[in-house]
């Protein structure tokens, strides 16, 4: 490789504002991350390994939030455990042997 063609693959580096920027125009805009990384002139797989890195978090739930969470989660984990009881006691039923059964 020639000298002239070494210095013309110098790697660019971006800032964490930049980066933070460009996942930003990404993710707050309607546009795709492809569009964004054709405007800012990179390549659109490292866009997507921004956003692991600098995507916002999720907002912390209010307290009167999570108790709500907490409380459809209870709820759900009733249903489940009435849904895996029926399960059980079908199961039970269905593996009994037909000798054993009491009008038999």
């Amino acid at each position: 490789m020639s000298e002239v063609n070494k210095a013309n693959k110098t790697r660019r580096k971006y800032d964490n504002q930049f980066k933070r920027h460009a996942v930003s125009l990404w993710l707050d805009g309607e546009r795709s991350a492809r569009a964004v990384a054709e405007e800012l002139g990179i390549p659109e797989g490292l866009l997507h390994s921004w956003k692991t890195k600098f995507a916002r978090a999720p907002k912390p739930l209010s307290p009167g939030e999570l108790e709500a969470e907490v409380a459809a989660l209870r709820r759900e984990n009733a249903q489940l455990r009435q849904q895996r009881d029926v399960l059980k006691k079908t199961l039970g039923i269905l593996s009994e042997s037909p000798g054993s059964a009491i009008n038999a």
